[in-house]
């Protein structure tokens, strides 16, 4: 069985990993030098229900994503505002610790390798054709999962956003995101709200060093540091920018909220360097990320694949989707939740088995429906979805499976009969 997935962020890297575990070859394509995506940058795990979601994934066998941060942290059970028991993963050093687990459980990466078109068979994909260095390549596989994410390319952040602000997704350096679904014929869904096309990043970088000594303290001390900016500094509108919805609080809009991640993860799209550096203690603040982070920030959410419960896009045979080409899901915990069950799925098809579909009795099950219903059947375009805050922790609380109790979670595991189901070859 082989199986490719593109884009190796969070979301194909928790595919390739289960993909392989579950007996498949996996070769993950990756446009960049680096994996991880926007988890280059992102850094937050657990918070609120993201707890609940990776404690579901850990009992259901695929959380060795999971393990790997468990081991990274630089801080532990935080809180800031809105958002209880979160951890932070050191950025700078996460991407080399998955890399070596993706290597040591055999999978095969070809980084700096570009998808630029497809061949199809039909209803199913037979191959990809990439760019790799100054040279074109074929790759041929049974099954794809595509988890390219919606960001980029430069001309979406020009025409949608404030223009390239230089993020992590360095689109001029190794070409923009290309999506194998559209190449394919697939019509894709792009994020609205407020008139609003997609959405932008929610958070920008700083330099550590460039804080007062006093911010620095406060940071590696306790992880957290929440600065009141004065009147004549505040922005408003931005809280509706965000992709990250269960940021938009008025906290977030009358303080600097900062989390230690390795920098300084400064909990907005973005902030005028001017203004930011009339704030005591940011006074010479310098952006790590996105280097125009005083400008704007990446879009968002301008190309989701439909698909089904299982994650099989639709319309294609042999096309599973992850992270955010799976719909209007926020974060890294989401991403390694959906990109284990598109992995899942993908082994299932080319072994002839029906796909896995979650029940609505775990969280994942249920986001994974909820995000397709309100998207593909009522066409709400408008909303973020994500285990850590907005209208689905609300629902996760509705109805009683938002848990940090351990043992409670692996119990209702158990009792839907979902224990260690991806370890099963």
């Amino acid at each position: 069985m082989e199986i490719i997935v593109i884009g190796g962020g969070w979301g194909g890297c928790a595919a390739a990993l289960q993909a392989r575990q579950q007996g498949a070859d996996v070769l993950l394509v990756e446009r960049t030098d680096m994996l991880l995506g926007t988890g280059l940058v992102g850094g937050i795990m657990r918070n609120n229900g993201r707890y609940t979601a990776t404690e579901e994934l850990i009992a259901m066998g695929g959380g060795d994503l999971f393990d790997a941060v468990d081991g990274n942290y630089l801080h532990q059970d935080i809180e800031f505002p809105g958002h209880a028991h979160a951890s932070l993963y050191n950025v700078a050093t996460m991407e080399p610790v998955v890399r070596r687990l993706l290597l040591a459980r055999g999978v095969e990466l070809a980084m700096s390798t570009r998808v630029t078109d497809v061949e199809m068979d039909g209803g199913k994909i037979r191959a990809l054709t990439a760019k790799r260095g100054g040279s074109e390549v074929r790759l041929e596989a049974g099954a794809f999962v595509e988890a390219t994410g919606t960001a980029g390319p430069p001309a979406n952040c020009n025409r949608y956003g404030n223009g390239c602000a230089m993020c992590v997704l360095r689109c001029h350096s190794f070409g923009g995101r290309v999506s194998v679904a559209a190449k394919a014929g697939v019509a894709e869904m792009i994020g609205k709200k407020n008139g609003q096309t997609g959405a932008v990043s929610g958070s920008c970088k700083l330099l550590k060093e460039s804080l007062s000594d006093e911010l620095h303290r406060t940071l590696d001390a306790k992880g957290v540091a929440v600065v009141p900016i004065p009147d004549r500094c505040r922005l408003s509108g931005k809280l509706a920018l965000k992709a990250c919805q269960q940021y938009a609080l008025s906290e977030f809009e009358e303080n600097i909220v900062l989390l230690d991640t390795g920098h300084a993860k400064l909990m907005s799209p973005f902030f005028p360097l001017d203004r930011l550096r009339e704030i005591p203690g940011f006074e010479n603040a310098r952006y790590e990320d996105p280097y125009a982070g005083g400008l704007g920030n990446s879009v968002r959410y301008v190309g989701m694949s439909p698909r089904d419960d299982a994650l099989k896009v639709e319309g294609l045979d042999n096309l599973f989707c992850a992270g955010e080409k799976a719909g209007l899901l926020v974060g890294h915990t989401e991403a390694i939740c959906t990109g284990a069950l598109a992995g899942c799925n993908a082994v299932r098809y080319l072994s002839g088995r029906g796909p896995r579909i979650l029940p609505e009795a775990t969280v994942i099950g249920d986001a994974v429906s909820q995000v397709r219903i309100r998207m593909q059947e009522h066409g709400e375009l408008d909303k973020k979805f994500t285990f850590s805050g907005s209208v689905f922790f609300e629902r996760m609380k509705e109805r009683n499976l938002y848990s940090t109790d351990r043992q409670d979670i692996e119990r209702r595991i158990k009792e839907t009969g979902l224990a260690e189901i991806f370890r099963e070859a």
